[in-house]
């Protein structure tokens, strides 16, 4: 009878062994729906699940509570388009194409995440801010890997909140807005406002999901808000753009930190609109989402970030490469996979979202990256994730500068390769307030030694030449 039991309960566990092998082997076939929603110039401290108090983001809180949220997450640069180069190609501001705010394009040797996901199978689209590529460039996203495309091509058409166009695809489509000083690239003053772009770009987001719902599809949504409009401020004295101010309308604060909250609460409305409808048609348990900014909170347009303590507790702010400029929320949920109310301090970014795709997708990255697929983090297996020696970032708006992330330390050198390094132990100083250096001459010598070989040696972006160099200098990277 004791040996009947014994068989018995090895083949039970023989067979439980192989049920788990299959259930594996299923997820891993299974190619989950991917959503990656960026934010414009939302700090780190902007969200009630990193600690503000005063504007409400419920819906965005919501997806912490069901996921992951990572606390030391940063941005590809400290500002716009360089930041959207580094997560589109997956290569850091020291090896990408475009690495300053300029009017550049991707060139066709470039190679983008969408066209990765969209070998492997994908449906691919793009809603929101591009500002990678301008009309007829080979930079356009249809151009880039993308099949469907709605919004602003160009990041200062982007300032608008209610332009006389936007781009479906790779034509514009008109507006009722009506704006007199309209600029060569778009953006001015709207003197008649009808058409709310974020609007039309959930409408739009929401049409993506109905059209592909029976597919596997990757939609990066790369909203506006809580960007302000510098043009409007300079003319009217309010740079933000709400259709109204919700639940702020009473407070008594300034009608521009109103109209920041209310422009933040209506993103967080936007992400709710879009987990509604995954859920609708029972696509939430097959899709993993992503929330994130694409650098730290702006000053721009009258805006005071210390008002909503939009930083958290990292120093400055958009431009800054001080974690505030940097340093952003990073939201994971994907039911089911991704333990729920969990928090990890995997140091990680923009720069590993190309290889955290294409491993979710079941493909390898054949091409040079500065990524490091962080998926063994969100799936709980710790002792599986491979780790940066170190992040790299570089920005030459307001004078030169570049930072380093090394494990707990952090360095900062301006101007960029001639400048004194400064050194920050974030691990006891998140606000990167005592530089260490004259402490760590040897850790000096190791930042400075990455300072400059950490990067390709000329800055393509401003640097016209030879494409094949340009692509050699991409390809011999560290």
């Amino acid at each position: 009878m004791m040996n009947k039991r014994i068989h018995f309960l090895i083949a039970a566990a023989i067979c439980l062994e192989l049920l788990f092998m299959r259930a594996e082997t299923h997820a891993a076939d299974d190619k989950p729906n991917i959503v990656y929603i960026m934010a414009d110039d939302l700090g780190y401290g902007d969200l009630g699940s990193y600690g503000q108090k005063l504007i409400k983001t419920p819906h965005i809180d919501r997806l912490a509570e069901n996921g992951m949220r990572f606390t030391d997450f940063y941005a590809g640069s400290t500002v716009c388009a360089p930041s959207r180069c580094v997560l589109m190609t997956g290569l850091d501001t020291g090896h990408c194409y475009i690495r300053g705010n300029g009017k550049n394009n991707l060139r066709p040797e470039d190679v983008t995440v969408a066209e990765i996901l969209k070998d492997a199978g994908y449906a691919t689209g793009q809603v929101g801010k591009w500002g990678l590529g301008h009309e007829g460039s080979t930079g356009l996203p249809t151009r880039q890997g993308f099949d469907f495309f709605f919004g602003y091509l160009d990041q200062h058409h982007a300032h608008l909140f209610y332009p006389t166009f936007l781009i479906k695809n790779e034509k514009r489509i008109s507006l009722r807005n009506v704006v007199p000083d309209e600029g060569e690239w778009g953006q001015g003053v709207a003197s008649e406002k009808i058409d709310y772009s974020p609007a039309l770009m959930v409408d739009e987001t929401l049409a993506f999901i109905d059209r592909k719902k029976d597919e596997p599809f990757f939609l990066y949504l790369a909203y506006t808000l809580p960007h302000a409009n510098n043009e409007a401020n300079n003319k009217t004295g309010d740079g933000t753009a709400v259709p109204d101010l919700g639940i702020y309308k009473d407070k008594d604060w300034t009608k521009q930190d109103k109209g920041q909250a209310a422009m933040v609460t209506y993103l967080d409305d936007m992400v709710g609109q879009v987990v509604a409808r995954l859920e609708k048609h029972g696509l939430i348990d097959d899709t993993i989402i992503f929330f994130t900014s694409d650098n730290g909170p702006h000053s721009e347009a009258g805006n005071n970030p210390t008002f909503f303590n939009a930083n958290g507790p990292v120093t400055g702010i958009k431009r800054a490469v001080y974690d505030g400029g940097i340093r952003v929320p990073m939201i994971v949920q994907w039911p089911g996979r991704v333990k729920a109310g969990s928090t990890t301090n995997l140091i990680a970014g923009a720069v590993d979202f190309m290889a955290t795709a294409a491993e979710l997708a079941g493909e390898k990255v054949k091409i040079p990256t500065n990524g490091i697929s962080f998926l063994p983090t969100l799936l709980g297996k710790n002792r599986q994730q491979k780790k940066h020696d170190y992040l790299y970032w570089e920005f030459y708006e307001q004078g030169s500068k570049q930072a380093v992330r090394m494990g707990k330390w952090k360095a900062v050198r301006r101007p960029m390769l001639t400048g004194p390094i400064e050194i920050y132990d974030l691990s006891k100083d998140i606000a990167e307030e005592n530089d260490l250096a004259e402490q760590y001459p040897e850790l000096v010598s190791n930042f400075k030694k990455i300072f400059t070989e950490g990067r390709t040696p000329t800055s393509d972006w401003k640097v016209k030449g030879n494409p094949n160099t340009r692509e050699k200098e991409r390809i011999e990277m560290r």
